[in-house]
Parts: structure tokens; sequence; C-alpha cells
């Protein structure tokens, strides 16, 4: 191949991956459609729409020589083609075949496995027969995941729709006029600078005589710098002529000037409103070329939905709407793990199974609802709602309490829906069983962290036995929000209005002093309150003296805490830029970057969560020093040599004393005789299970509340079930086994 003709193809390659991800999504929606769909006119459009999408995809891969892909949409093909005729039926099995084989498909295209066809020459776009078979789909092919969270984004390449090009393209053009007149202005700069120096000019020129003037007025006159009496001698005629006729020029030039400044100034400001449209208009086009709608994200979502169902025994229908919706597509791109987790767990904790909804009357298909509508000129709402059992609060009071969150006691005055949100604390569960996807309270305090990262917010309602609803309120852009300048001894700094809960200012003997911590009051309650400059390590030169006078204070929120932080001055407010600090200063703590003000000076804009880490790690409760304690025991019961030895090398690594045992039989015993902090267990062992060695413990007092991890081969939802059944408390698939995430369960369990 020639390397034009290799060229060439590499383009080739790059538009066919954007193109064939687009008919994989279109294919992927057909069919969770068709499996909705029960009318046969219905379903014959949606088996013809996606027959169609399979052959344009295998004549893309085809005019790009990836033989592998082309099987795979001949195979499609293939069962299409004998749905259409009829000579096959719709399965549930049926469904799994094919979505597995887009699954292929999608992974073939994700890990780049596509080969093409090799030769003497490559042929680009030649015709070629269709295999006489089809390939089979390839054999232990990993499922595509639903998102894949890359580095790049949504995607390497944004297609814009032509409208936007073309509208961005005319306010550009309507700045060419811009330059122009900004040129003349320059021009008549210029022409009232070179009136300002002939005029400098002529003023040297008589600027002796009318010295020789004034120190005659004044009896005194100069010479060679030194003053001396004068001698009284009168100015000649000449030298008032000259000083006179300037004088009668200065006027009139000064009367120019003033008079081309004043129109001068005029039209500058006629100039700098219509730049600050055309700079704006070319701004809100150039934000709505890289917006998405979010249909771009949820795209996938319908197979989530349908998978995640299939695996935890549930049946859920999907409903999106306002998904023309558009917003800053780094909004999107970091929406998408927050909507995976709300998803996921609306089908795994929210919606019930079939069976338990027959009983409470209920449809036997649960709905969830993700709503995107605008909230306003700069803001959209996100909805995400299921119609299931909703949140036990009082199983989130408990875990709150046990993590040592809030007290007992403030835990009991809290209302519901306080209670509700503490769910969004790290850590923070209601499942009783930890699994690789579920279970440590980690997914909503993700959630929590992702929205506030972007300047949103995040709140929940939950109605016991009727679901629960998460409501999202997010920016439509990124790089402009509004700014407070404040400024902390000789500095200043930006800080983000949307941070901001409120301005106060404060008597010094309304600052109170907790345990060595200073706190103000906001709405009644002791809230902490810190000093800015000393959060930023900033040394405060003068201080002020006065006691009577008030201190301002900006209380900032962050994911769910509230902090006074007291600075020396509150400027104004204004719209601002955000700027990165460079390859350089990738990571500054407490900066976030930086933005022109105002005035022209460049100012640091204060990173929110930076300063909120900052400031409880000040405090001297943050810094508690563990005691000194004998390493935890643990007793790991496995029939296998091999990962018996594996779990208890991993395990002492960690810092744990470790037992180990052949059989539930014997790990039965060896807990009879010894104390032991927790229990790691294989399922599957002779004598006895691990599910019957977990009823056992279960069902003994002495041990019954000892946790206990399973450890097993046993992936089906069945034995996931049975595990919980048992008593387990965490249920880990060898096949996905990850050691730092055993380490991680084993920590939060002891």
């Amino acid at each position: 191949m020639g390397s034009k003709d290799k060229e060439l193809l590499e383009k080739l390659l790059v538009t066919f991956k954007v193109e064939a991800e687009e008919h994989v999504k279109a294919i992927s929606s057909g069919l969770i459609e068709l499996e909705k769909t029960s009318a046969p006119e219905q379903q014959g459009e949606i088996i013809e729409t996606v027959f169609r999408e399979a052959h344009s995809l295998k004549g893309a891969a085809r005019a790009v020589n990836l033989v592998k892909v082309e099987g795979v949409c001949q195979s499609l093909e293939s069962l299409f083609a004998q749905l259409k005729a009829r000579e096959i039926t719709l399965s549930p099995q049926l469904f799994d075949q094919l979505h597995q084989t887009v699954d292929s498909l999608g992974t073939l295209l994700a890990s780049g496995n596509t080969e093409t066809a090799q030769g003497d020459e490559a042929r680009t776009f030649g015709a070629r027969e269709a295999p006489e078979s089809a390939q089979p789909v390839p054999e232990n092919v990993p499922a595509i995941p639903h998102m894949r969270a890359g580095k790049k984004g949504l995607s390497e390449t944004l297609r814009v729709p032509a409208f936007k090009l073309d509208s961005l393209l005319r306010q550009a053009e309507e700045l060419i006029p811009v330059k122009a007149t900004a040129a003349q202005r320059a021009t008549e700069l210029r022409e009232i600078g070179q009136t300002l120096t002939i005029w400098e000019a002529e003023w040297r020129k008589v600027r002796p005589q009318a010295h020789a003037m004034r120190a005659l007025a004044d009896g005194t006159q100069r010479t060679n710098g030194h003053t001396r009496p004068s001698n009284g001698q009168a100015p000649t005629r000449g030298q008032i002529v000259k000083v006179s006729s300037f004088l009668d020029r200065n006027e009139s030039t000064l009367r120019s000037v003033q008079n081309k400044l004043a129109i001068l100034t005029k039209d500058f400001e006629s100039d700098r409103r219509t730049l600050d449209r055309r700079v704006d208009d070319l701004v809100e086009d150039a934000k709505r070329v890289s917006t998405v709608p979010f249909s771009a994200l949820l795209e996938s979502f319908p197979k989530l939905v349908r998978d995640l169902c299939r695996d935890c025994g549930k049946e859920a229908d999907l409903l999106i709407t306002g998904g023309e919706i558009e917003t800053d597509r780094r909004i999107l791109e970091e929406m998408k793990d927050p909507l995976i987790h709300l998803v996921r767990n609306c089908i795994d904790h929210g919606i019930e199974t079939s069976q338990q909804r027959e009983k409470r009357g209920k449809p036997l298909r649960a709905t969830i609802n993700l709503a995107i509508s605008p909230k306003s000129a700069d803001k959209v709402e996100i909805v995400v709602s299921d119609d299931g059992i909703g949140i036990d609060v009082q199983k989130v009071r408990a875990a709150a309490v046990k993590l040592g969150l809030t007290s007992r006691e403030d835990a009991s005055r809290m209302d519901e829906r306080h209670v509700a949100s503490l769910i969004f604390k790290s850590g923070v569960s209601t499942t009783p069983m930890i699994t690789e996807v579920s279970g440590r309270g980690l997914g909503l305090a993700i959630v929590r962290e992702k929205v506030e990262k972007v300047g949103g917010s995040v709140s929940i309602e939950t109605k016991p036995g009727f679901g629960t609803t998460f409501q999202l309120t997010l920016p439509l852009t990124l790089a402009r929000f509004r700014g407070v300048l404040v400024r902390v001894g000789e500095s200043l700094f930006v800080l983000p209005t949307r941070n901001v809960q409120r301005v106060l200012r404060v008597g010094r003997d309304e600052i109170k002093s907790a345990e060595n911590r200073e706190t103000i009051a906001i709405d009644g309650r002791a809230a902490s309150a810190v000093r800015l400059t000393d959060v930023l390590e900033i040394a405060q030169r003068n201080p002020d003296p006065d006691p009577k006078r008030k201190v301002p204070v900006l209380v900032l929120t962050w994911a769910g805490e509230q902090i006074g932080f007291i600075v020396d001055e509150i400027f104004d407010e204004q719209e601002v830029l955000v700027k990165g600090l460079g390859k350089q200063l990738r990571r500054v703590r407490n900066i976030a970057g930086a933005t022109v003000w105002g005035s022209g000076k460049v100012l640091p804009v204060l990173n929110v969560a930076d300063l909120m880490q900052s400031a409880v790690n000040m405090s001297p409760g943050a810094a508690q020093h563990e005691t000194e304690e004998s390493p935890k025991s643990i007793l790991v019961a496995e029939d296998s040599i091999t990962a018996r030895t594996l779990l208890k090398n991993i395990l002492e690594f960690a810092g744990y004393k470790v037992k180990t045992a052949v059989d539930g039989v014997e790990a039965l015993s060896a807990l009879a005789n010894e104390v032991f902090d927790l229990v790691v267990s294989d399922v599957e062992m002779p004598r006895m299970s691990g599910f019957d060695l977990t009823a056992k413990i279960r069902a003994d007092k002495r041990i019954s509340e000892l946790p206990v991890v399973l450890v097993t081969a046993l992936e089906s939802r069945e034995h996931r079930e049975r595990g919980v059944d048992v008593g387990a408390n965490a249920y880990i698939v060898k096949s996905s086994f990850d050691q730092g995430n055993l380490i991680e369960i084993v920590r939060r369990l002891i």
C-alpha cells in the first residue's frame, strides 16, 4: 500500500469509527424498542429499521476493509432477515443473543481489534463479494461497558449542525467592521497626540519669556538655576506679543483637543456597546457549537436499565423526557457517572421485584423517570425518580450514627427530609450486602461531589412505599460564572458566587471560641468559622486594632457542609471567565484558576472544595491520633490451597492477623475456640459450604454479629440473593476479584 493510500485509509477509519458508534447505538436502541413492542406492525417497522442500520454498518466496514466488523454485521443481517421472513420468532433468548452480538460490535470498535483485510493493495472503496457465510460472533468477548469513562470524553469528534456554524461565521464576519472602526479610532488618537506634540514644542519656545514675566511680577529672576532680586527691567514688547500669541493659540488648541476628545469618547462608547453585543453574540454562538444534547449521553441508558434489571431479577421501563435540551459538553461528561449511579440506585435499591410489586398492588413493571427541563436562563434541572419502596429513613439514621456522622440525639431530632439527605454522605448505605457494584455507600456520595464540582446542587425526596426522587440543578456552562471579589491581607481573590450561601457582618465579640475552634451563629445555630488568611497562609501585617469594628464573613457551602470564612473586605460581583494556570501549575492547592477582573488585574479564583477541606484540616479535631491497638483477627475458610494462601497473604500484608480453615466445619470449630473480628469464606467447600457456615454463625448468639464476607466463583443473581438470605455482609465474585476491593470491604466492616 502506498503512503497516500495509507493516509487516506487512516482518515477514513477515523470517520468510520464515529459513524459506526452511531449505528451501534441506533441498533441497540432499536432492540430495546422492539423488546417493549408487542404490535406486529410496529415490530415489523422496527425490524426493518434495525436491519437497515446493520446493513449500513456492514457497508461502511466493507469500505474500509474491516473484516471482523463486517462479519458480525453479516450475522446480524442474517438474523433480521429471518425475522422479516417470519422464519424465527422473537423470544427472550433471541433478544439476549442479539444484544450480545451488538455488545461484541461495541467491543470490537472500542478495542480497535477490527483487522483490515491484508493484501498487496488494500482496496479502500473497491467492491467485494460478501462472505459466503457470516462469521460467527466472537466468543469470550467481554461485554461493552454501558458507559465508557474514557479520558477523551464523550467523543474525540464533535458533530456540529450546519445552522450553528452559519451563525458562528456570521458573528465572526460582523467583527470585521469593528476592526476597521478600531483602526480609525487609533488614527484619531494619534492625531490628538500629534496636536499635543506641536503644542508642547511651541510651549518650549515661549516658556523662557513666560517665566521672565512671572519673575518680574514676583520681583525676582532666575539665572543658571539661582534666584536673585530682579533689577526691575520690564519685558520687551516682542516678548509680550510672543507670550500673548501663544496663549491665544493655546486656548484654541485646548478647545480643539477637548472637542475631539468629547467626540472620540462618544464614538468609543458607541463602539464599546457594539463590540459588547458582537462579543456576547459570538460567545453565545460558540457556546452553542460546543453544547451537546443530553440525548447524546442517555442513548445507552435503556440498555443499561435492561441489563441491570436482568441481573437483579426485576422489570422496569425507563422514560426519558427533555433529551433534546443542550448543555456544555464538559458538564455532560461530568454528569455521566452521577446519572449512572442514580439509575443503578433506582434499580438496585429502589424498585421491587415483580412478585413484591404484585403483593403491594403495583404494576408488575416499575417505572424510572429521567426528566430534563430548563430551570432558568442559565440553569437546567434533572429529575431521576422511581416508583419503588422509597428510602428507609430509620436505616439511614442508624447508618449515619454508626459511622459517627451525627450523634444519636441529633439524629433523633432530624426530620425525615434531613435524615434522607444523609444518604449522600460517604459510607452511608441501607443495603445489607456489599457487592462489587453496591453496598459501600459511595455511589450517592460521588453524585453529590460531581454535581457540586460543576457548581450544581442535588436534593432528595422519598415517600416510603411510593418511591424516591433525586433533583439535580446544574449550570449550563462551566467557563463563565458570577464571582465576588474579596480582600485578604494585601491580596485580592475571587470566589464563585454560586458557593456563597450568604454574606454576614459580625462583631468581634460575636465570634466565639469552643474547643479551640472559632464559631459564629448562623440562623441561631453555631457554625464553624475560620480566617481566610489562616487557610491561605497569608501573613496579617496590620491587624485592625478596633475591637468594635464588624468583620465581613462569607458563608460558603460544599458537599452539604457550610463554613464561615472571615475576610478583610468584600467588594463587588461580576461575571468572570476562569482560565487554567497552565501545564506547569496543573494543581495548586486552594486555587482553581485565574481571571482578569474589570480593572484589568489578573486575580486568582479560589477553589471552594479545597478551602473547605483546608479549613477542616486546620481544626484541632481534624487530627485525631489513633490509639495503638492489636491487629484485627480474621478467619479465612477456603478449600483451595492457592486461593487460601492468596487471601492470607493479602490480608496479612494489610496488617491483619489471619488464621485459615480448609472448609466450613473446620472454620466453625475455630470460631468455637477463638475470637475473630471477621470471617472470609468461600462458598463451595466440602463438608460445609460458605452459605451453611454463614447461617450457623447467624444462629449462634455468641457470634451472630460477626461480619462474614463470601468470596466465590458463583456470580448468578440467585446465589447473591441466597448470600443475603443467610446473612452475609459482602459477596465478592472471584472473576472480578480485586485485592483493593477486598481490603476496602474488610476495613469498612471492622
